[in-house]
């Protein structure tokens, strides 16, 4: 717990408070100011769009200008276009708005995610990670049910200035990080970051549990009986106290006997849960579902990310921060669209099993990555 580390908890808390705060409050928005009954996806469209182009051109940013330089315009980017909403309501600002926040957000996790994975020492990186995860989860489980109340009991215009505020205030922090990372190698660019083996079979694994955890997040609402309301919201708690929990032990565990060895059964238990909430007609199928999913995707999370920095110099954190972001957004958004078109033919119980079926043909690279693999 250097110094340096928990001035970058600020920004952690600041830039996810203020990409949460909102991401629910735009897109109503959108709606409430005429934008018409594509409003609300306009908005989250773009800004997950911005967000994924971001990802893959700030490790080129952050080599040239350094991690100080990106963390502030992140912030800023994050920030300040949120104040605009309090003055225009009209679809094209808002849409501008959404992608330059994009943008910013991901400026802050590419930048942020290799800025701290140099501040945590190589033997404690699993567990550092693990820790890292939970500072920026617990602001993003309160901030987005927080901003939807306060809408309804403020409006949106403080809403807007708070999310503003969140991240422009934790600029302050900034000075006191780290400019760059000492040479340690050439740097590794986003595309030969791709070409990687090493590095692109542990994305395309987190990617397969991503996948089902934005179909989760998105249709569990939809699927579960309309008489079952509370299970949703027990449901929609466990999971990601699971993950919470599970990505901790996942580090300690992965510090001591190394993260190769729990990218295979989080992968396996991940798809587990998947297939057991296609038997949406039981509560207890349902909870133990999503539990047992939040276990294998909390384990993923820490261990996919771990054995990515440990294949790489200092010099390439940048590129495996945004080769595993671009994983987690690119998997929870295309596993959305597709489930949405998926269970529309089939029905929720088929989708969900085929979710799981699709989750496993990411075994291969997992199995390649097994501790005493020579691939």
């Amino acid at each position: 717990m250097t110094r340096p580390l928990l001035l970058r908890f600020v920004s952690i808390i600041g830039a996810s408070t203020s990409f949460y705060l909102l991401l629910s409050v735009v897109p109503l928005y959108a709606e409430a100011s005429g934008g018409g009954g594509n409003a609300a996806g306009l908005a989250t469209g773009a800004l997950m769009l911005a967000t994924v182009a971001g990802e893959l051109a700030t490790p080129r940013f952050v080599a040239r200008f350094g991690y100080r330089l990106a963390l502030v315009a992140g912030l800023v980017l994050l920030g300040a276009p949120a104040l605009v909403l309090t003055v225009s309501g009209g679809m094209a600002w808002i849409v501008a708005v959404c992608l330059v926040r994009g943008l910013g957000f991901a400026v802050t996790v590419v930048a942020g995610g290799a800025l701290t994975a140099s501040l945590i020492p190589p033997e404690r990186r699993g567990e550092g990670l693990a820790l890292i995860g939970i500072v920026s989860g617990v602001p993003s489980l309160l901030a987005l049910p927080l901003g939807v109340w306060l809408v309804h009991h403020v409006g949106y215009a403080p809403v807007c200035i708070a999310g503003a505020l969140a991240a422009l205030a934790a600029i302050v922090s900034v000075p006191g990080l780290p400019g760059r990372e000492p040479a340690s190698g050439r740097p590794i660019g986003v595309l030969a970051g791709f070409r990687t083996a090493a590095l692109l079979r542990p994305a395309v694994v987190f990617a397969a549990t991503t996948l089902a955890a934005g179909i989760i997040v998105t249709f569990l609402p939809l699927a579960v009986p309309s008489a079952s309301g509370g299970l949703v919201a027990v449901a929609l708690f466990v999971q990601p106290a699971a993950s919470t929990v599970a990505r901790w032990l996942a580090g300690r565990h992965g510090d001591r006997h190394g993260p190769a060895g729990l990218v295979l059964p989080a992968l396996v238990v991940s798809a587990a849960g998947t297939l057991l909430i296609s038997l949406n007609s039981s509560p207890v199928a349902v909870v133990a579902g999503v539990a047992l999913f939040g276990i294998g995707f909390g384990v993923a999370q820490n261990a996919t990310l771990s054995l990515m920095y440990a294949r790489v110099p200092a010099s390439g954190y940048g590129t495996v921060s945004a080769l595993w972001n671009f994983a987690s957004d690119a998997g929870m958004g295309v596993g959305a669209l597709a489930f949405g078109a998926l269970a529309g033919g089939t029905g929720y119980p088929p989708a969900f099993a085929v979710t799981a079926a699709l989750m496993l043909t990411a075994l291969a690279p997992a199995w390649r990555d097994r501790p005493d693999s020579k691939g």
